[in-house]
């Protein structure tokens, strides 16, 4: 009898451990970059960012276009005037390089912190209608089969038109 109840016990766990393995999850996949580059939210924002950056590159080429002029006008003038006058003029000029490089980076800097503030709330929409998406089909698990992200097959569910749909796009 002690015999029959453990062999009914290995019995019972090698059916349990062969269920439990042959359970399989349910996987999804989805190109999430290109998702968010046909959300019009995307585009709206590559726009402000690309108008934000032409307008600082305009203000940078008007800032060397007069510093040039500045360096010829005293360069033609240098001749007749003292050393003492040539040495403060070349201090104005490399104070003038700085103050161009200075807002070189500020510009970058600010374009990067407007490009944050933009997209984050964009990947954070796509990313929440994947997931009420997936949750909504059942599914565990959702790769990213963007290119160069590591998935090198995806021949599993693809929710991308679903997700366009749940955002309308």
């Amino acid at each position: 009898m002690k015999q029959f109840r453990t062999l009914l016990v290995a019995i019972a766990l090698t059916i349990g451990t062969t269920s439990y393995m042959n359970a399989q999850s349910k996987v999804a996949h989805i190109a999430s970059q290109e998702l968010v580059e046909t959300m019009p939210a995307f585009k709206a924002a590559k726009s402000e960012i690309e108008k934000l950056n032409k307008t600082y590159d305009a203000e940078i080429r008007n800032m060397v276009l007069e510093l040039q002029n500045t360096m010829k006008k005293y360069q033609s003038e240098a001749p007749t005037k003292t050393e003492e006058e040539n040495g403060k003029r070349a201090q104005e000029v490399q104070a003038t390089e700085k103050s161009i490089n200075d807002y070189r980076q500020n510009a970058l800097q600010d374009l990067q912190k407007k490009e944050i503030e933009l997209m984050k709330p964009i990947y954070e929409k796509a990313r929440t209608s994947i997931q009420k998406v997936a949750r909504a089909q059942g599914f565990e698990y959702v790769l990213d089969s963007t290119t160069g992200t590591g998935v090198i097959m995806a021949d599993g569910k693809n929710l991308m038109a679903d997700v366009k749909k749940d955002l309308g796009i």
